[in-house]
C-alpha cells in the first residue's frame, strides 16, 4: 500500500474520531514493518517512558492543580489581587492576569482558567466599566496564560520529549513569562485609563483581610517555584510537596473540598495524565524511526535552501508553530519537538532557548484564528460569537507576537539565569 493511501486512511480516521494515540501508534507500526525492524522498538521507547524519574511529576502537578480548581481558591486569590491591584486604573485587570497566570500554570492550559475563572472575572471587570471587547480579549487571552511559570505542565512534557533538564527549563522560562505579564500589565493601565474604569481606594484593613483568607494558599507558588529556582529540591520533589499541600489546605483548613468529592476529582485528573501519557507512549515510538530514518537531517537539508539563515529559520519556525499549536498543545510537544530539536541544533539553537520560543507559541497558538482553543472556550463560556472574539483578541496577540519576537532574537533573556 502506497504512502499516499496510508495518509489518507488515517486523516479519515482523524475525521470520524480515532483516538490520537491509535493513528499515532498504528503508523508507527506500518513504518516499522516496512523497514523491516522489529516492533519492540516501540515497547523499548515505552519502558524508557516508564522508568523517567521526572514522570511523576506529570500526574502530581495536575492533581494539584485540580484540587485547587475545584476549591473556592480562586476566588480568595481575586479577592488579594484586587486589594493588591484594584487602585490602578487597570487594577482589576492586572489582578486578573496575575490570578489566571497562576491558575493556568497550575492546571496546565486544560481550559480550566477561563470555565473557572471566566465566570467569576468577567462581571468584574464589566461592572467597575471596563468595555466589553476589552473584558472578553483579556479574558480569552489568559487561558493559556501561565504556561511559562513553574509548575506548568507544558514545561515538563517538552523536558520528557526533547530530553533536557526541566529544572532548567523551569529558570529560562521564568524572565520571558513576566516580560510577557509586564506587557500585557501596562496594556491593561492604559486601557483601564483610557476607559476611565472605577477604581478600589487601596486599604490596609482590606488587603489584610484578603490576605488573612488566603494566608495557607499565598505560600504554595513561593514554596514551589522558589524551592526549584533555589535548587532546594527537584521538579518531581516539588510536585510531591506541592499535591500533598493543596490536598491537606483545601480538604482539612479550609474544608472547600469534601472527602467523598476526592474520587472525582482524581478520575478528571487523572484523565487528563492518562490522555498525555498514551499519546506520549505512542509518539515516542514513532520519533524513533523518523531518528533511524534521519528524518531530521533530511528535513534540515530542505529548510537550508528555504532559510539559510539562522534569522529566517527563527521566523519560518515561529510561523510553523503557531499554526500547529492552535488545537492541541500536548499532542504538538510529543509529535513536533523530537523533529524540530535536531533541525535547530543545526542552526546553533540552543535547546533551552528552543524550549521556551516553543512555549511562548503554545501561549500564542491558543489564540490565533480561526482554530485557537482559547476562541472556542470563551465563545462557550461568555455566550460570545467568534468574529466578536477574533477583534477582540487581536490586540493582546498583537502584544504576545512583539514578545516572542524579542524572546526569540534575545536569547540571552532565557538563557541567562540558566548560565
Amino acid at each position: 500500500m502506497s504512502g499516499l493511501a496510508i495518509g489518507l486512511i488515517l486523516i479519515g480516521l482523524a475525521a470520524a474520531g480515532a483516538p490520537v494515540f491509535s493513528l499515532i501508534g498504528a503508523l508507527a507500526l506500518y513504518l516499522f514493518q516496512g523497514s523491516g525492524i522489529d516492533s519492540a522498538a516501540i515497547i523499548v521507547e515505552l519502558f524508557r517512558l516508564a522508568t523517567l524519574p521526572a514522570l511523576i511529576a506529570i500526574p502530581l502537578f495536575t492533581f494539584a492543580g485540580y484540587v485547587l480548581a475545584e476549591s473556592k481558591a480562586p476566588e480568595r486569590l481575586v479577592a488579594l489581587a484586587e486589594a493588591l491591584f484594584g487602585w490602578l486604573p487597570g487594577g482589576m485587570a492586572i489582578a486578573g492576569l496575575s490570578t489566571c497566570a497562576l491558575f493556568t500554570a497550575f492546571t496546565g492550559a486544560s481550559g480550566v482558567t477561563i470555565i473557572a475563572l471566566g465566570g467569576l472575572l468577567y462581571p468584574m471587570l464589566r461592572r467597575q466599566g471596563y468595555p466589553e471587547k476589552f473584558s472578553l480579549g483579556l479574558l480569552t487571552t489568559t487561558g493559556s496564560l501561565g504556561l511559562l511559570f513553574p509548575p506548568s505542565l507544558p514545561i515538563i512534557l517538552y523536558g520528557l520529549v526533547a530530553k533536557i533538564s526541566i529544572d532548567k527549563l523551569f529558570a529560562a522560562s521564568a524572565v520571558p513569562g513576566l516580560l510577557l505579564l509586564a506587557v500585557l500589565s501596562l496594556y491593561s493601565l492604559w486601557a483601564g485609563r483610557r476607559a476611565k474604569v472605577a477604581r478600589t481606594r487601596f486599604s490596609w484593613p482590606a488587603l489584610a483581610r484578603a490576605a488573612r483568607a488566603a494566608c495557607w494558599e499565598i505560600p504554595l507558588p513561593f514554596v514551589v517555584i522558589g524551592g526549584i529556582y533555589g535548587g532546594h529540591f527537584t521538579a518531581t520533589e516539588a510536585a510531591a510537596v506541592m499535591a500533598m499541600v493543596a490536598l491537606v489546605v483545601e480538604t482539612l483548613v479550609y474544608q472547600d473540598i469534601r472527602w467523598r468529592d476526592f474520587p472525582g476529582i482524581v478520575a478528571r485528573s487523572m484523565t487528563l495524565v492518562g490522555a498525555i501519557l498514551i499519546v506520549l507512549g505512542a509518539a515516542l515510538g514513532l520519533t524513533n524511526y523518523l531518528i533511524d530514518a534521519e528524518i531530521p537531517g533530511r528535513l534540515f537539508s530542505v529548510i537550508r535552501h528555504v532559510a539559510p539563515s539562522r534569522t529566517a529559520f527563527l521566523l519560518l519556525l515561529n510561523a510553523f508553530l503557531l499554526v500547529v499549536n492552535m488545537v492541541e498543545i500536548f499532542s504538538a510537544i510529543i509529535i513536533v519537538v523530537p523533529i524540530i530539536v535536531p533541525v535547530a541544533l543545526q542552526y546553533g539553537i540552543d535547546p533551552i532557548h528552543l524550549g521556551v520560543i516553543f512555549l511562548l507559541n503554545l501561549e500564542i497558538g491558543y489564540m490565533t484564528p480561526p482554530l485557537g482553543l482559547n476562541l472556542f472556550l470563551s465563545s462557550s463560556r461568555f455566550d460570545a460569537p467568534l468574529t466578536k472574539l477574533y477583534g477582540a483578541t487581536l490586540p493582546f496577540w498583537l502584544l504576545l507576537l512583539a514578545v516572542l519576537a524579542v524572546v526569540t532574537y534575545v536569547p540571552a533573556l532565557s538563557l541567562f539565569l540558566v548560565r
